[in-house]
C-alpha cells in the first residue's frame, strides 16, 4: 500500500459531473459556458481543477429571479 500517494489536482469533465450528481453531457455544457471552471490543455483535453470546484461549491451565486 502507497501512504505516499497524492490525491490529483484535477479531475475529468466526467468525474466532475460524477461529483455535482449531473449527466456527463450537462457537465460539458456547463464548462463550455463557463459555469463549471475548466482548463483546456492542448487542443482537446479539459480538466477540472478541484480547488477552483471546491471553491465554485463554497460561493454558489443565486440568481436573482430565483429569490421569491
Amino acid at each position: 500500500m502507497d501512504t505516499n500517494k497524492t490525491e490529483r489536482l484535477t479531475m475529468t469533465i466526467e468525474e466532475a459531473a460524477e461529483a455535482l450528481g449531473i449527466s456527463r453531457a450537462t457537465a460539458y455544457l456547463l464548462a463550455n459556458t463557463g459555469q463549471i471552471p475548466v482548463i483546456r490543455l492542448g487542443e482537446r483535453r479539459l480538466v477540472v481543477p478541484r480547488a477552483a470546484l471546491l471553491k465554485m461549491l463554497e460561493n454558489p451565486a443565486i440568481p436573482k429571479d430565483s429569490i421569491s
